[in-house]
């Protein structure tokens, strides 16, 4: 028996040894960073290609077309055609581990570029059935790059990797477009990138103004719901000069933008959470003299409490209903979520703190900065796993990040400086998420 005893203690310590000589040690981050620059040149000529190149959501098929290959030449899984133009890339590692998924958006802005760069872009679109100038006016060409940038170095890492990675390649991140019922992330999980194999959590990044090298997000909620509103007006068409002869919509267009100024600012308590109402279009009228039958409203609601959300859709509804029938007139109220709140989950957020730090250094990382009004639709994928969205800095240099052009104007360009950054902290989020025990 102590014979039998003897030998099972042997072997179960043989065991042992064998997978522990089987474990690789953890990847260090100086091995990262050197990975990072043997391929930045790379990742820019990527980023100004694409920067040179861009698409409208769900139409990115040059885009899709230049990573599915990336990813294919790496020898990872891919699929192509997940949400019309997305694509999924899987890395295995060389021994069985945790699944991770890291995302990136691929859809440009219909905005005409004036950044002045030797790469800008001059191309075109179809958008509402209107050619317009397309660009990269939010960043999305930074992003792309540095995850293809990303899945090369973790792809000549495999045999250390213990665990799988999914390289999320979204479109149409801006929004559904008119006609579309769903916008990129919400069509890509429709059509299965969150499965085969499922991650346990999935990360993502945003380049915005900002110091370069600063990494910033929160716990919770980070980045604000979205609703598009549209507000239908119907008068009674009449003369200018005879405005009682008819039911002047103008003037109640006039009421309503009031109204849905006043219901944010005197119905909601702004010491529990930023809302934002924004009534952005007003369309009505073909000539100066003469008082349409109709005018269309559009605008932009952002809220981070959906019980609070909720009440003020149904006040706003009320209220304008109220206004055009006091003129006489009728309206119809619609609302359309576009993307729900980025909600950072709170374990997560706390294991991403040192990790990131480890990536920009020492006092470049704010894991508690302020909620932001901006939207992102990486909030359904965190609907669906745990997930963590921050953001990059992306100033240009000697640039005040508080007066530097935002994201979605003429003149955005962010400082491709931020592009190691931006690929190591995807590198190295996957590596230690995967090595946890």
């Amino acid at each position: 028996m102590r014979r039998l005893l003897a030998v099972s203690a042997l072997a179960l310590m043989l065991s042992a040894g064998a997978v522990h000589a089987q474990a690789a040690p953890p990847v260090s981050a100086q091995a990262v960073d050197a990975a990072v620059q043997r391929i930045l040149p790379r990742v820019t000529a990527w980023r100004r290609d694409l920067h040179q190149h861009p698409e409208l959501g769900f139409n990115e098929t040059r885009t899709a077309g230049v990573v599915a290959d990336h990813l294919r030449a790496l020898g990872l899984e891919v699929r192509t055609g997940v949400g019309k133009t997305g694509v999924v890339g899987v890395l295995r590692g060389g021994r069985p581990g945790r699944v991770v998924a890291l995302r990136a958006d691929m859809d440009a802005l219909p905005v005409q570029e004036a950044t002045g760069l030797a790469f800008a872009s001059t191309a075109t679109g179809t958008y509402m059935g209107n050619t317009v100038p397309v660009a990269h006016a939010c960043g999305h060409d930074m992003h792309v790059a540095m995850l293809m940038g990303a899945a090369e170095i973790l792809a000549g890492m495999k045999d250390q990797i213990a665990g799988t990675v999914v390289f999320v390649f979204q479109p149409a991140e801006e929004g559904a477009p008119p006609g579309e019922p769903k916008g990129g992330a919400a069509l890509m999980i429709q059509d299965g990138a969150l499965n085969d194999p499922k991650p346990e959590a999935i990360f993502g990044l945003h380049v915005v103004p900002g110091r370069p090298g600063s990494v910033f997000y929160r716990p919770e909620g980070f980045m604000a719901a979205s609703d598009r509103v549209d507000i239908s007006l119907k008068g009674k068409q009449t003369h200018g000069a005879w405005p009682w002869r008819g039911v002047d919509v103008i003037a109640v267009a006039g009421q309503v933008v009031e109204t849905v100024n006043t219901l944010t600012a005197r119905t909601i308590d702004p010491t529990t959470t930023p809302t934002v109402f924004t009534i952005a279009t007003i369309n009505a009228g073909v000539r100066y003299n003469i008082i349409p039958d109709s005018a269309t409203l559009s605008g932009t609601l952002r809220t981070f409490d959906t019980a609070q959300r909720d009440a003020l859709v149904a006040r706003a509804e009320t209220a304008i209903d109220h206004v055009a029938e006091a003129y006489g007139a009728t309206a119809e109220f619609g609302v359309k979520q576009n993307a729900a709140l980025v909600f950072n989950d709170p374990g997560l957020s706390a294991w991403l703190a040192p990790v990131l730090t480890e990536a920009a250094g020492e006092g470049n990382v704010n894991p508690a900065t302020p909620p932001t009004t901006v939207a992102e639709d990486f909030s359904y994928f965190q609907q669906v796993i745990p997930g963590v969205f921050y953001h990059l800095g992306a100033s240009p240099d000697g640039v005040d990040p508080a007066t530097s052009a935002p994201n979605h104007s003429p003149e955005f360009s962010p400082n491709e400086k931020v592009l190691p950054l931006g690929v190591k902290t995807h590198v190295l989020t996957a590596l230690r998420f995967l090595e946890r025990n």
